[in-house]
């Protein structure tokens, strides 16, 4: 597994210069109606490029992270001036975090790249706290039996390129790790999902 985090964190490396202009998914009416739900102690996992920085209230103690050093370098530069920002580089599937640190997690479209989803979402789980939230945005495998088939076809060129996987269960994926997953929105598009869960203690 380390191995192949290690391949992904450089297929990120190299895309992180023309990342901004691949993100078109989410844009920032979508962003700012994930981030508005942050409170408290914030962690951002796969804060990439620091597209949400932003958008965080200025109430918010934001730390973010991304096992990317090329993404974190984009997002330091986006994060000067923002006083309660803090960014490190760091895997979400070995945090360097106490258990119920963080009143909020946030991941916008992280949980498609982590090598091992479950993993990443155990560890969301230990170090959130036990009456926080997690909330996140991700693209997922569609239910459109047409559309799902294609998408499990085109993933392997994809995850080779990119280092995304565009076919992952990522709600199944939550419940299998634990979660107790509360809402689940559809936002934009049929496969881009807004989701909210708490943390099972």
């Amino acid at each position: 597994m380390a191995a192949t985090t290690e391949i992904i964190r450089r297929r990120y490396d190299r895309t992180s210069i023309f990342y901004d202009c691949m993100d078109w998914l989410i844009n920032d009416e979508i962003r700012k109606k994930v981030i508005e739900l942050a409170y408290g102690k914030v962690l951002e996992v796969g804060v990439g490029t620091g597209k949400n920085l932003k958008f965080y209230s200025p109430a918010c103690e934001v730390t973010g992270i991304d096992f990317s050093p090329g993404m974190l370098k984009k997002a330091r530069q986006r994060a000067k001036g923002l006083a309660n920002v803090t960014l490190y580089e760091m895997d979400v599937q070995n945090l360097d975090f106490p258990d119920n640190t963080f009143d909020t997690v946030i991941g916008t479209c992280v949980f498609c790249t982590v090598p091992d989803p479950i993993k990443g979402f155990r560890e969301l789980n230990r170090v959130c706290k036990p009456d926080g939230q997690m909330v996140f945005l991700e693209h997922v495998r569609s239910a459109n039996q047409v559309l799902g088939i294609l998408m499990d076809i085109l993933n392997p060129l994809v995850v080779r390129v990119i280092g995304s996987n565009i076919n992952r269960e990522t709600v199944e994926n939550m419940k299998k790790a634990g979660l107790h997953v509360e809402t689940v929105e559809t936002v934009g598009m049929e496969i881009l999902k807004l989701i909210v869960a708490k943390p099972n203690k």
